[in-house]
């Protein structure tokens, strides 16, 4: 069954898993809604004896699951008190899992990345599949530590609708400043001057203008501020702008051959960005009729 006024954060028991509850349970105390923890465990898959060990209390893969759900709420709770919360355990996949059970969510919230070693492989594989394919945004969390800078968002000549839409329920969420970055890509060799022509950087410029005109009327009241850089590498230019950002926002069309990869800007980002990092998945005219 699905609840489209919640979050839903998935936790698997390890500390960045625990780091993505916490920002999840923020974010979700300050929209009003409730918090959905999944936890899949995959010991279904692997072994069929889930029960306890003869004459050892509180033993067994399914205690075991049991506790790690439970821990997982206790962090939410700690984060923010009196914040509803519930819980599912879940056996199986976990990718197939909470891309079903986040289907109709405000946002899906991952840590990014799981328990060392070969476990560790398979979370991250996980969140990189959700940014992907998830029907809604995608926040992938880092650590513990978020700035309180602004809420930077990258868009492109489209105005990348969707990004700006998250961007903006962050900003009016938050309260945070909106950062608004487009990058004029260069190509290698050329000057400053010589990334293209007048008309090119006028119409970087129009693009910028408009969503920063969209930015103020979803969030007003809102400092927005908007910047132009000119960089051979897009995801370079975002992350050097979104140094102390509280977070950054960007979109991915997310519709290629190989199941489960982004588009070359959002994986960089995701990949190398030291705050939260939020992948726009949806239409923000569905969101509005949700």
């Amino acid at each position: 069954m699905h609840h489209p006024d919640c979050i839903v954060v998935g936790y698997d028991g390890s500390v960045e898993a625990g780091q993505a509850v916490r920002w999840a349970a923020r974010q979700a105390e300050l929209r009003n809604c409730e918090l959905h923890l999944v936890h899949c465990s995959l010991w279904p898959l692997l072994t069929h004896d889930l029960g306890p060990v003869p004459g050892v209390a509180d033993s067994g893969l399914q205690h075991y699951a049991e506790a790690v759900r439970d821990e997982g709420k206790a962090l939410a709770v700690e984060a923010a008190p009196g914040l509803k919360t519930r819980t599912s355990l879940l056996y199986g996949w976990p990718a197939d899992h909470l891309r079903r059970v986040s289907a109709e969510a405000r946002m899906l919230v991952l840590g990014s990345r799981g328990i060392g070693g070969f476990m560790g492989l398979l979370v991250g594989s996980v969140s990189l599949e959700l940014a992907a394919t998830a029907s809604c945004p995608v926040a992938v969390v880092r650590s513990d530590d978020h700035p309180s800078g602004p809420i930077v968002v990258g868009v492109d000549s489209s105005g990348s609708p969707a990004a700006l839409h998250d961007a903006c329920e962050l900003v009016r969420a938050t309260g945070a400043d909106l950062k608004v970055i487009h990058v004029l890509r260069m190509h290698f060799g050329a000057g400053k001057g010589g990334v293209g022509s007048v008309g090119t950087r006028k119409a970087a410029e129009k693009a910028l203008e408009s969503a920063v005109r969209n930015a103020r009327g979803m969030a007003p009241g809102a400092r927005v501020e908007e910047e132009l850089v000119e960089d051979t590498s897009t995801p370079r230019a975002l992350l050097n702008a979104a140094r102390g950002a509280a977070l950054i926002v960007v979109g991915t069309k997310g519709q290629g051959l190989v199941r489960g990869t982004v588009g070359s800007t959002a994986h960089a980002v995701l990949h190398h960005a030291r705050c939260p990092v939020l992948i726009s998945r949806h239409n923000p005219e569905e969101t509005s009729r949700a």
